[in-house]
């Protein structure tokens, strides 16, 4: 019987610790999903898509097609948490090191509290949208602004702030409850906006969005283009999906929810939206694409009320699901003796609010370049994270050498695998230019997928010189 040294206190924590209870099953996972795309966000970026001159079912070809590349890169990523049971900073320790994991989840951690600002200040801009409609003589708490925001804008903003920080502050169990009925809830009012519409246009008003057309090569740049925009669409995800299928009970039941949830679930959001936004352009002459503009148009006021709140309630299931728990753990990891999974997220929340989103939001160039180059920077993460395990150590990880520092397989240099550093910034150096210069704009969709893969051959060629692999230490590998 082997013995191994106590964890590290600057490695280890309850919360970073393997899993031991695993009820994300797959209702949950797939809620997770519903709920990452059912929101505002997601209805703006699916639409846009079919103003790109191919006709819908073209569009959703390319649609299936991209889920179809998601749904396996997500079960390779999130394979490595259901396995292991670690969180996705502690699933970088494998090929990072155990403290060169700290740039990955740092990367991820801080695009994360940029996006947890913008998702609550457009929740927000519902929420008080609706308020002055309700109380018009809200009115006068525009008059005054402080840091850009009006006092009407701060109250609504804060507010969200604050919900959202409820759950997380519950942790991972209260995050999995709220998303099994929060995801779910859009779809409600979906299917009021649907009904609405086709009552409004007297039947089916067709799913033909845009009148124009391209054609030829033009025609197989947009295909393209759609389905590499869709991956990248997914990349956070693809790196953190281990802080959920951590938590999973099976392979089985993860590959299910995968499968229920993107592919099937996508698809079915994407041809409700196109048929709402076809039936919003013969009622009004032009197409509407914000679903919030559009359920104000409804002369109806308790289902106004009704569909702002769903529609809040999903900002917040996506916001909490995609930019608070991540940072939460990659925040932990940084110090784990200090941070805890809770206090991760007040930092990450406390950030969101320090970047002043309204700001960011209404400048296009800090969007592109400074949250556009760190989304660049992601592919070549999952192509590291993602070879180095499924190519290179063929699924072996010793999961209690991921808590131990000085010695063992993840120790490399200090803590830091040069490798993986290495295969990342050549990547990232390929990746950040074409999502960044205009004259490449053509190639911008690709960035994500061209980082990813170039970081993933380097890793091989680099790796074939050796690499500190759990089975060269003579130790058997232990799986969670």
């Amino acid at each position: 019987m082997s013995t191994s040294p106590p964890p590290s206190p600057r490695l280890h924590n309850p919360d970073l610790a393997p899993a031991t209870n695993r009820e994300w099953n797959g209702y949950s996972v797939f809620a997770l999903w519903m709920s990452v795309l059912h929101n505002v966000g997601a209805y703006t970026f699916a639409i846009g898509f079919f103003f790109r001159g191919l006709n819908t079912w073209t569009v959703l070809a390319a649609m299936a097609v991209a889920l179809v590349v998601v749904y396996v890169l997500m079960n390779l990523s999130g394979t490595i948490g259901q396995r292991t049971g670690v969180p996705y900073p502690v699933v970088a320790r494998i090929s990072f090191g155990v403290f060169g994991a700290n740039l990955p989840a740092l990367i991820r951690g801080v695009l994360a509290v940029f996006w947890y600002g913008v998702q609550t200040y457009l929740g927000s801009v519902a929420v008080s949208a609706l308020a002055l409609r309700l109380v018009p003589g809200l009115s006068a708490w525009n008059a005054h602004r402080l840091l850009g925001l009006s006092a009407l804008g701060w109250c609504c903003f804060l507010a969200l702030w604050v919900l959202q920080l409820l759950v997380v502050r519950h942790g991972m169990e209260a995050v999995r409850r709220y998303q099994n009925w929060a995801g779910p809830a859009v779809y409600l009012v979906m299917f009021v906006l649907l009904a609405w519409v086709l009552i409004r246009t007297g039947g089916a008003p067709g799913v033909e969005v845009s009148p124009d057309r391209v054609h030829g090569g033009s025609a197989v740049l947009q295909f393209a283009s759609i389905v590499g925009l869709i991956v990248a669409f997914f990349g956070t995800f693809l790196l953190n999906i281990s802080d959920f299928t951590r938590s999973s009970p099976s392979p089985r039941s993860m590959r299910r929810a995968n499968l229920w949830g993107l592919p099937v679930n996508f698809l079915v959001f994407a041809v409700t939206v196109a048929v709402v936004t076809t039936g919003s352009a013969r009622l009004f002459g032009h197409p509407v694409t914000d679903p919030i503009e559009l359920v104000q148009r409804i002369d109806n006021t308790p289902v106004l009320i009704f569909a702002t709140i769903v529609f809040t309630i999903a900002t917040i299931g996506v916001n909490v699901a995609a930019n608070v728990v991540s940072p939460a753990f990659d925040f932990s990891n940084i110090a784990p003796r200090y941070i805890t999974f809770e206090r991760g997220g007040i930092i990450a929340a406390i950030g969101s609010i320090l970047v002043c989103p309204w700001a960011l939001y209404s400048s296009p160039v800090v969007v592109d370049y400074f949250i556009g180059g760190l989304g660049a920077l992601l592919g070549p993460l999952f192509g590291v994270i993602a070879t180095d395990f499924h190519l290179v150590r063929r699924g072996r990880v010793e999961v209690d050498a991921l808590y131990i520092e000085g010695r063992g397989p993840y120790w490399y240099r200090r803590g830091v695998n040069p490798r993986a550093m290495i295969s990342a910034a050549i990547g990232a150096v390929i990746a950040i230019p074409v999502a960044l210069i205009p004259a490449w704009h053509a190639a911008a969709p690709f960035s994500w997928a061209l980082g990813a893969g170039i970081a993933a051959a380097v890793y091989v060629v680099l790796s074939r010189g050796g690499v500190a692999d759990p089975i060269a230490t003579g130790r058997e590998p232990a799986h969670a």
